[in-house]
């Protein structure tokens, strides 16, 4: 056992995926170009039993920032992280929204290092075990958030939002959603419920910001060099994960649901934040749209 909380074994599958991003969010905290303050990632990394050691630094990497996985790679979740940090503060301070659900939380700790206003709620969907083991972590660092703040105990391959609206959930008010990491693994019919569920809970006035990877079903691809290193890494292949059906258009189910909705490739993140993945050979991270959309009316236009 460590001192960061209870260990916990990651062997395989979509939650080694969260610690993967979670070593990401340790090295961008630590390095002296990052755009990301996690405090709490690295503790997460330590605290967890993996196949292979993972790094928390970029000086324990030794190719640095040129490695395909936690250099690129790792820029790749660092700068994702950022632009939803940012879509949700601006959620919360520019448009006055004070509820925000975050479907398959995974190790993120937003409920804790943002700088949310007064009144704000935040929920957090995810599996049992890996809230568990986020918890102990969390207790062992005696980290507390300074917000309301929700574990919803759900599955998002069956019904959620029982759960979450035990949880005091309440969709006649402005929900901020974010959808980080999960969609590309995802069954094509899972995804459309997934959207259509989220744009019936969402009140005029919500947000949404989510992760898609186009033509992700392409041996182009789930060949990828980058997902091959993964594997070496890690143990784990990522897009042995993900999902083999084509894609539905979400972005367009939702602008028929009266959401004015946006895609942008990374490369444009990357330009903004001064800081991210470039464009590269053999490249599934250009395939990688992250849509925001906000909610001017319900499908009747009222």
């Amino acid at each position: 056992m460590n001192d960061g909380g209870r260990t916990s074994r990651f062997s395989a599958g979509v939650e080694l995926t969260a610690l993967l991003v979670a070593a990401a969010r340790a090295i961008e905290t630590r390095h002296p170009d990052g755009i990301v303050g996690d405090p709490y990632a690295e503790a997460f990394v330590k605290a967890a039993e993996t196949p292979v050691p993972l790094p928390v630094s970029i000086e324990e990497v030794a190719e640095g920032d040129a490695d395909p996985v936690w250099g690129r790679g790792g820029q790749y979740f660092a700068l994702r992280t950022r632009v939803f940090d940012d879509f949700l503060l601006d959620a919360a301070h520019r448009q006055g929204i004070r509820q925000v659900v975050q479907l398959g939380a995974g190790l993120d700790t937003r409920a804790l290092r943002l700088d949310w206003p007064a009144g704000t709620v935040v929920y957090e969907v995810d599996r049992c075990d890996l809230f568990a083991f986020k918890q102990d972590v969390l207790d062992a660092m005696g980290a507390r958030p300074a917000v309301r703040h929700h574990h919803v105990v759900a599955d998002l391959e069956s019904d959620w939002t029982e759960p979450l609206r035990a949880a005091g959930f309440d969709p006649l008010r402005p929900t901020a959603w974010v959808i980080e990491g999960v969609i590309p693994y995802l069954s094509a019919p899972v995804e459309r419920s997934l959207i259509t569920t989220v744009s019936a809970l969402s009140a005029p006035g919500s947000a949404i910001a989510y992760e898609i990877l186009q033509g992700q079903e392409t041996e182009e691809i789930r060949d990828s060099s980058l997902y091959a290193d993964t594997e070496q890494k890690m143990g784990v292949h990522l897009s042995g994960l993900f999902s083999e059906d084509a894609r539905p258009d979400s972005a367009r189910a939702l602008a028929g649901e009266g959401w004015e909705v946006s895609g942008e490739s990374v490369y444009g993140f990357t330009e903004r934040y001064g800081r991210g993945p470039r464009p590269g050979a053999d490249d599934p991270i250009s395939h990688a749209r992250w849509v925001r959309g906000h909610r001017v009316h319900g499908p009747d236009g009222g």
